[in-house]
């Protein structure tokens, strides 16, 4: 009977993380409905309601949020300690975990020179969604992109991050003056383009706000296309639908092949990306030791 209750309660921190019964069916690899069936079945073993139901899908009633705020640290340590326990800890493979932007745009180009100097050391390679759950123990390295300082205090700083306005040839060609003269009337015409997810609970027009505040400029920035991936954003910039902010660390030959043209000078963005370790040994150190030396090549 405890197994089951711990099953259970465990399905709870699980919904709770996703606030949403589908996204936690697709990682249970359940059904909705299966997933629905067993906290009900959990919410009446426990004697009082977990969740309570919206138009937008779920929220934690306030006995669900003090439950899963008490065992969500225990169910972590649980899950490290088996985790040390069944895996070598001279294991020559890293589970790595980053977002898809970082990954396509960052890490990828640059694995070979890893693999030439360590061809004994496999990285595993996870970049499922927009946003890396670094508090999730389900990877050895984590890289997370996030504000200063990170919300993590163990976590090492990889590289700060600069925001740099880019648009293709096409667009700059019809919207020249901004350099010109670049009043917030100016810059109401243009269409931004922007990265809505740019880390866990930020605003959807996080950067652009920022940018606009940094110029001193006072235009609604809540408007444009919205994505939740940088790259996605950087693309549509380049297919002349608007202006990105790009990250510099993403950004790789677009601008020396015209692709891509940045008229206005980079900021910094006040963040940047962090490495979480979760399992510390000599394979792990030497891939974090070849990490910051190519964050320091750009």
């Amino acid at each position: 009977m405890k197994s089951v209750l711990l099953n259970g309660i465990n399905l709870v921190c699980i919904v709770a993380k996703h606030s949403s019964l589908t996204s936690a069916a697709r990682e249970l690899n359940l059904t909705t409905g299966a997933v629905s069936q067993q906290l009900q079945a959990v919410e009446e073993r426990l004697g009082f309601s977990v969740f309570e139901r919206h138009a937008r899908g779920i929220r934690l009633t306030e006995k669900g949020d003090k439950l899963v705020q008490s065992v969500t640290p225990h169910l972590a340590a649980i899950e490290d300690n088996v985790y040390k326990l069944t895996h070598v800890t001279d294991s020559k493979q890293i589970r790595l975990k980053l977002t898809p932007s970082l990954a396509f745009k960052w890490l990828v180009p640059r694995l070979d020179d890893f693999q030439k100097r360590h061809p004994e050391i496999q990285i595993h390679t996870f970049a499922e969604g927009a946003l890396v759950d670094s508090e999730s123990r389900d990877f050895d390295i984590a890289i997370d992109y996030g504000p200063l300082p990170y919300k993590l205090p163990q976590a090492e700083l990889l590289m700060e991050e600069s925001l740099l306005p880019v648009m293709s040839p096409g667009y700059f060609h019809h919207f020249s003056h901004l350099c010109a003269s670049g009043t917030a009337e100016d810059w109401q015409q243009v269409t931004l383009l922007h990265d809505a997810m740019p880390w866990s609970d930020s605003a959807k027009d996080q950067e652009w706000k920022y940018w606009a505040a940094q110029h001193s400029l006072d235009f609604d920035t809540h408007q444009g296309h919205f994505f939740n991936r940088t790259d996605m954003a950087m693309s549509a910039a380049e297919a002349g639908l608007g202006i990105a902010l790009a990250r510099m660390a993403l950004l790789g030959d677009e601008l020396n092949q015209e692709r891509l043209v940045a008229p206005f000078p980079a900021i910094r963005a006040n963040a940047g990306y962090f490495i979480i370790t979760h399992l510390d040994n000599p394979h792990t150190r030497l891939f974090k030791s070849w990490l910051k030396q190519q964050s320091l090549i750009d």
